[in-house]
């Protein structure tokens, strides 16, 4: 599994120009499932973002997690994160996983993440085009790959 986990001060998606989901402050998680991930990477990755320390402490400095300052979370499906553009110039996402794989694996991971944060978790629809709207705070964006762990 591929995250990029941005933290926000705010974001939503949009589905045929109706708000779908709204988080305030907290993380906005673009999830890409790859072919082979399994229930042990998205439980890995649920929890690295749960305690992953990038909210400022009172001084400043990133010491702080999603869980140790309540932050929202919003999770959103993106097979694009996969693609490879080593050849040519139209990307190939054979490394991603296919929906009927893909999308249980997606709604494991909400639920497994929520249960890090113990609070609910904001979505996308998966399969659904979307518009992501989003104000990056920091700027902070990460990349998290479950297969680069060790």
């Amino acid at each position: 599994m591929r995250a990029v986990v941005q933290r926000v001060i705010e974001a939503s998606v949009v589905i045929n120009r109706q708000l779908h989901s709204r988080i305030g402050r907290g993380l906005l998680v673009l999830l890409g499932v790859e072919q082979g991930d399994t229930d042990e990477d998205l439980c890995w990755l649920a929890g690295k973002i749960a305690r992953m320390r990038i909210f400022p402490d009172a001084e400043g400095q990133m010491n702080l997690s999603a869980q140790d300052v309540h932050a929202d979370v919003m999770v959103v499906s993106q097979f694009t994160l996969l693609a490879s553009t080593r050849k040519g110039n139209r990307p190939s996402y054979s490394r991603a996983a296919p929906p009927d794989f893909a999308q249980p694996l997606y709604e494991r991971f909400v639920h497994a993440l929520a249960a890090e944060l113990d609070r609910p978790v904001a979505t996308g629809r998966f399969g659904a085009m979307m518009q992501v709207h989003l104000v990056n705070d920091g700027p902070v964006t990460l990349v998290i790959d479950s297969k680069l762990r060790e």
